[in-house]
């Protein structure tokens, strides 16, 4: 018998050596693949630079290569830290084989794409360089070392303490790599539709596996231990934004995505806190744009009056206040479907409305269809923001000044957010949200506490939509319609508040910044933008449906405890320190 053990024992020992020996030999292999990766880009792809990005360049990585390459490098890297090199451990604190699985995916499908493209746009593979097909090959291989190794998911462990001075540097460092990757994709030509489908693709992919790593949780965990140092981090990189930019079409994106991103804050009081499910949002942006367009000085105006910007911002918030509460005082006593119903009603009774105050169909007030015009530039104490400046060597041009007058903005309603969030209304608006009929037996006043969630989402979509009459110059009509591929519409705006995460300040901003500039740079889609941005959502609900970045209440809603990005225990420790080191 104790032979018989001693066998048994013997046996199972050699058997996990030769696992482990299996496992080190197919990370082994990945590491070579993704350096391989790597080494194909410095060859020519294709023999013509009429593909954009110019792969025609021996040693000298171009265009999708880029990609590629950093797709690659990453892999390479995380099979190193899989191989337990010191120095590259932190890389992988959750495990490596799905970030492996994931980052060689990636590699593959980005470089793959390329290919099929310049099959596609050159009329054939015969356009392919040597260089095309190594590189086809190569990024092939770690794909299926990957699917071979065994999954070493592990729970997060508490990181190694570092001195505080290197926490800064890596959210320093995080901000930046941040604002590098944003900057590359807006950069991207938008005649040329390949690079920025690459760019998806990789960001997609990257994200995921940085995610499934563990790194991303590690970085929030840190973000949440010294915010002050992330919010002086996130402003510095937004007001860097509009001085990297080389063309004012860059900026002029950043300015509109900075004015939807701060409206669909403005909704997510509405519907990620209070829960009330509001169809016709738009039309409070529609109410604050129409008041400052007529109060402004507008030639077409028909009210002879021009305020200062300071009043024509407090105009817009009161008249989107006015409305708030008089839409809100009959229709909230209702709930669900119904008040959706109700809210969607009032968008298009919005659009109709200030579509017949023509003098004709009604009184003249708007101009009807052809809405308001020559909206005067915005003149702050002498600054006027139609005028290129300099600061200190640098330069800004129209699109930068209204950038930077809409960061403010953009402050002031996160500002707004994050103390109503915590609040006693706030926490009164989340009570609600759950189970409306709990909180008003715990003596919550239900109708008061939405009427107040659905004055102040309309106030702040009203502050917002003064700034956008003035970067227009013009409002009309057709601006302020329930659904439609151009945003501003409530369907958008509602979207991104599901899309980024609700109830949270950062969801809503990614959201709208996503689902402005993916359409935006995919307008060679044109009829079929639609069906892709539905397509993209019905995907994103099914695996996703929290959002990109949930809060903790929403994650345990959606899935079980073992199926969240981090471990439950390791949240709460990380949520721990963080306040610790906060109130140090």
């Amino acid at each position: 018998m104790t032979n018989d053990k001693t066998q048994s024992a013997g046996e199972g020992t050699v058997e996990a050596g030769v696992t482990a020996s299996r496992t080190t030999l197919l990370r082994a292999l990945t590491a070579a693949g993704g350096v391989a990766a790597v080494v194909s880009t410095f060859l020519a792809w294709t023999w013509t630079a009429e593909f954009p990005g110019d792969l025609t360049v021996y040693g000298y990585p171009g265009g999708l290569q880029l990609l590629t390459l950093v797709l690659g490098a990453a892999t390479a890297l995380f099979a190193l830290a899989a191989l337990d090199i010191r120095g590259l451990r932190w890389l992988t604190p959750a495990g490596s084989t799905v970030a492996l699985r994931l980052l060689a995916l990636g590699t593959f499908a980005v470089t793959w794409f390329t290919v099929i493209a310049i099959a596609v746009d050159l009329d054939g593979l015969v356009n392919l360089e040597p260089g095309g097909w190594v590189a086809a090959l190569v990024t092939a291989a770690p794909v299926a070392t990957t699917f071979l190794l065994p999954d070493d998911t592990r729970p997060i462990r508490r990181p190694q303490e570092l001195p505080s001075w290197a926490h800064i540097l890596i959210i320093a460092a995080v901000f930046a790599l941040g604002l590098y990757v944003v900057n590359y994709g807006i950069q991207t030509d938008a005649d040329h539709p390949e690079p920025f489908i690459g760019y998806l693709i990789s960001v997609c992919f990257a994200a995921t596996a940085l995610t499934k790593a563990g790194l991303i949780a590690r970085v929030s965990g840190l973000t949440a231990a010294y915010r002050s140092t992330t919010l002086i981090a996130a402003l510095l990189t937004a007001l860097v934004f509009p001085f990297v930019q080389d063309k004012s079409s860059y900026t002029e994106l950043g300015v509109t995505i900075a004015i939807f991103a701060t409206v669909a804050l403005g909704l997510n009081i509405v519907v990620g806190l209070a829960g009330l499910l509001d169809l016709g949002y738009v039309a409070f942006l529609g109410v604050g744009a129409y008041t400052a367009a007529l109060v402004s000085g507008s030639t077409a105006s028909t009210l002879d009056v021009k305020f200062p910007f300071w009043a024509a911002v407090i105009a817009g918030a009161v008249v989107s206040l006015i409305f708030g509460v008089l839409i809100g005082a009959p229709t909230l006593r209702l709930r669900g479907d119904y008040l959706a119903i109700v809210t969607l009603g009032f968008g298009e009774i919005f659009r109709i409305a200030v579509s017949n105050l023509d003098g004709t169909s009604g009184p003249s007030v708007t101009n009807g269809p052809n809405g308001i015009p020559n909206i005067p530039p915005l003149e702050i104490f002498g600054f006027n923001f139609d005028d290129d400046h300099s600061f200190a060597g640098l330069s800004l041009d129209s699109n930068g000044n209204y950038y930077l007058l809409m960061l403010l903005v953009t402050i002031l309603v996160v500002l707004v957010f994050s103390r109503a969030g915590n609040s006693r209304i706030g926490r009164a608006w989340v009570a609600i949200r759950e189970d409306e009929t709990a909180a008003t037996a715990m003596g919550i006043n239900g109708f008061r506490v939405k009427l107040i969630a659905f004055a102040l989402g309309a106030t702040l979509a009203g502050v917002a939509g003064t700034v956008w009459a003035h970067v227009q110059s013009t409002v009309v009509p057709e601006q302020y319609v329930f659904a439609g591929s151009v945003p501003p519409n409530s369907t958008f705006l509602l979207a991104a508040v599901i899309l980024g995460g609700m109830g949270t300040i950062g969801g809503p901003l990614l959201g709208a910044t996503l689902l402005f500039l993916i359409p935006k740079k995919l307008e060679f889609l044109q009829d079929y933008q639609l069906l892709a941005f539905g397509v993209a959502l019905i995907l994103l609900m099914r695996f996703r449906p929290e959002g990109i970045i949930p809060n903790r209440r929403q994650q345990l809603e959606y899935h079980e405890t073992g199926q969240l990005d981090v471990p439950d225990d390791t949240r709460l420790q990380d949520s721990t320190v963080g306040v610790t080191k906060a109130e140090a």
